[in-house]
């Protein structure tokens, strides 16, 4: 058997957080070494367990992530972007595979990562789930087969709560799609439209998001030529296929070199 993954993970008291600490508990070959939750919540100073009402863990909950990735092989990153670029640092210091899932990073965070990657791995994806990057490579290839007769949308839902809009996964679908035609997303991307916008642009991408109820993950890329219509959909019903994917991340970042990765790599499928 393998060396067991150490993993700390960053922002506990949040849902997804919480989803990641069950991950790494249910994982073989994966333990929990790390937590933190940002300065003045509840929760820093206390045990990881006892903060969640249950037994204690004697993992005490930081707000400084130095003190929680020291000792760490891997860390989980769904938080902020602002979190995250600090994280990056800390985590290239001490030499850690940072798994990211944290969504709305700029031009400048992703350069930033990108700087952090020459000194220990980096997993980032808009989604970790197994269906999700299979879609990304429909996307590609279909994208790639059909000209620009065929009209690109990426259609997607969330619950109600989600505060960024296109998501993640729309993004990485676009960008899937862009790529399969030779092309960069930036150069020919919809971001919305409202009012009197004109004819659609030949061979843009366009994105619609919606937001609503407790909506898990709902993405479609949908291709539109005169007469016919393809449709490629993946329908997320449970948050755990993200933590567990994350998890699995983790685990196969600790054996990696210093570089940038996605969840096509994990998976083999690069």
């Amino acid at each position: 058997m393998g060396e067991v993954t150490k993993i700390a993970v960053m922002g506990v008291s949040g849902r997804m957080g919480q989803m990641l600490l069950r991950a790494v508990g249910e994982a073989k070959g994966a333990v929990l070494i790390g937590a933190t939750e940002r300065a003045g919540h509840g929760w820093v100073g206390q045990d990881l367990g006892e903060a969640m009402e249950g037994k204690t863990s004697g993992i005490i909950v930081q707000d400084n992530p130095l003190d929680a990735l020291q000792h760490a092989h891997a860390v989980l990153d769904f938080t902020t972007p602002e979190a995250t670029i600090a994280n990056a640092e800390i985590a290239a210091q001490v030499r850690a595979a940072h798994v990211i899932g944290t969504t709305g990073l700029s031009e400048s965070d992703m350069a930033f990562l990108a700087a952090a990657a020459r000194h220990a791995p980096i997993i980032q994806s808009g989604n970790f789930s197994l269906g999700v990057n299979i879609l990304t490579q429909l996307v590609k290839q279909v994208a790639a087969a059909l000209d620009e007769d065929f009209d690109i949308e990426v259609v997607e839902m969330h619950h109600r709560h989600k505060v960024d809009a296109p998501s993640g996964t729309a993004l990485m679908l676009g960008e899937a799609a862009a790529e399969g035609r030779g092309l960069a997303l930036p150069d020919i991307r919809d971001a919305g439209r409202e009012g009197v916008t004109g004819e659609r642009v030949r061979g843009h991408i366009g994105f619609s998001a919606m937001r609503g109820g407790d909506v898990v993950g709902e993405h479609e890329v949908v291709f539109a030529g005169a007469g016919e219509r393809l449709t490629l959909k993946h329908i997320a019903s449970d948050r755990m296929l993200f933590a567990r994917g994350a998890v699995k991340a983790a685990m196969w970042g600790h054996h990696q070199k210093p570089g940038q990765y996605s969840m096509l790599d994990v998976l083999g499928m690069a």
